[in-house]
């Protein structure tokens, strides 16, 4: 039986992470990376940005060259889906039947778009925006013609999927079920800057909008239909409506999870020698007040797989990791830094008139989280006042005229 010191499964931003980690820690045994794409790693955020608006090509978003994986001597199994594991066994079984022994095995497989359940989201033309095949398909059907668009979903993938389009000439409405866009991740503040800057672009944004249906001609999608009986006309649909974490063989196989898997500081599983990273990987966060969280970010990914690779590699250094994100939507660029969530207030920084402002996020008087348009300064000196929590008076952090670093 085929047999690797290493393997890891899924060719995502952690999964090639944790391989470039491990060499660069000294290990020398065989490397095994098992990936569900054709492709080779590439970074999935530019996705909804610059490789839809075709402002990168596919070869200026892969993680590394084709040949640097050769000379690191780290194998690639594409096109290759992991469909079981015996941990006792220490083997995994693939989807054509055969089966690889590995030493450790490190599972980074990320998730799969959340599908809408209503009748007609199975038509074509209906669309999620996570693999290069999804964007190179709607990217086809723009080219065939398709000038108007339905966006489900008012997160980072539907307002930069939405941002991009309206640079294509077509028609946009965007949907929200909740009464913002962002209601899970940002402040009132930064809700109401993205859906003013959206609808000045000609996006027609709907929030607290209740879709019952996508209709189609049995074939192909042409139009949502909302629960007060109106019918929005569509050629496509895009639907951002989060992921669902793919555990489901580690779970099979009595790993403690639920959505995701749970991991210890140092991302391992309750399994022998399986470690988990990225966004499926369950943990307590100090960021989220010690919450088990899942955390969707290529920080996550890419630092708890350097965790995961230390750890292989004879050094245990606990995931402590301060979180960040980042989002590019028209001339704006969201920079955010720590956890918003659970904040009890916010301190607007700036004028969003200006389109370059700050939104400092506190919890019991510290600061948790900050969210920064277009003001790389705030993002850069503000990171140090998360990780310290600071505790300073609103009215001072409000005042855009001192730097936040003199406030530490």
């Amino acid at each position: 039986m085929e047999q690797a010191d290493v393997i890891i499964v899924g060719a995502g931003h952690g999964g090639a992470q944790a391989a470039i980690a491990l060499r660069q820690n000294g290990f020398e045994g065989r490397i095994l990376v098992i990936g569900r794409e054709p492709e080779i790693p590439y970074e999935r955020p530019p996705l909804s940005k610059e490789y839809l608006a075709r402002e990168k090509t596919f070869e200026r978003i892969c993680i590394r060259p084709a040949q640097f994986w050769e000379d690191k001597a780290v194998e690639m199994k594409l096109g290759a889906e992991v469909v079981s594991l015996d941990p006792a066994a220490h083997t995994v079984k693939l989807g054509d039947g055969s089966e690889i022994g590995y030493g450790k095995l490190i599972w980074a497989t990320g998730g799969d778009p959340r599908r809408l359940s209503c009748m007609g989201a199975d038509l074509k033309g209906v669309h999620a925006v996570r693999t290069k095949e999804d964007a190179d398909r709607l990217m086809a059907e723009l080219d065939a013609g398709a000038k108007r668009a339905v966006v489900v979903g008012g997160g980072y993938i539907g307002l930069e999927a939405a941002a991009v389009l309206t640079k294509f000439d077509v028609s946009v409405t965007l949907l929200e079920a909740l009464p913002r866009v962002l209601a899970r991740v940002a402040g009132e503040a930064l809700s109401e800057f993205y859906q003013a800057e959206h609808r000045a672009h000609g996006v027609d944004l709907r929030t607290g909008a209740a879709m019952d249906c996508i209709e189609g001609d049995g074939v192909k999608a042409t139009g949502v239909k909302m629960q007060d009986g109106s019918v929005i006309p569509a050629d496509i649909v895009i639907v951002g409506i989060g992921i669902v974490p793919c555990v489901g063989p580690l779970l099979a196989a009595g790993a403690s999870g639920g959505n995701g898997v749970d991991v210890d500081e140092l991302c391992r599983t309750s399994l022998p020698d399986v470690y988990a990273i990225g966004d499926c990987a369950a943990h307590s966060n100090d960021f989220a007040d010690g919450a088990v969280i899942r955390l969707e970010s290529v920080q996550n990914a890419n630092d708890m797989a350097t965790t995961v690779a230390k750890c292989i590699c004879g050094t245990e250094a606990p995931y402590k990791a301060t979180p960040w994100f980042w989002s590019n939507q028209y001339d704006l660029r969201l920079q955010t830094v720590g956890l918003s969530t659970g904040h009890d207030n916010a301190v607007l920084r700036g004028d969003p008139a200006t389109r370059s402002f700050s939104v400092v996020y506190l919890k019991n008087g510290k600061v948790i989280a900050l969210d920064c348009v277009n003001m790389v300064k705030d993002y850069v000196q503000g990171k140090k006042l998360v990780e310290a929590r600071a505790q300073i008076a609103p009215e001072q952090l409000a005042d855009a005229s001192v730097p936040l670093k003199e406030m530490l």
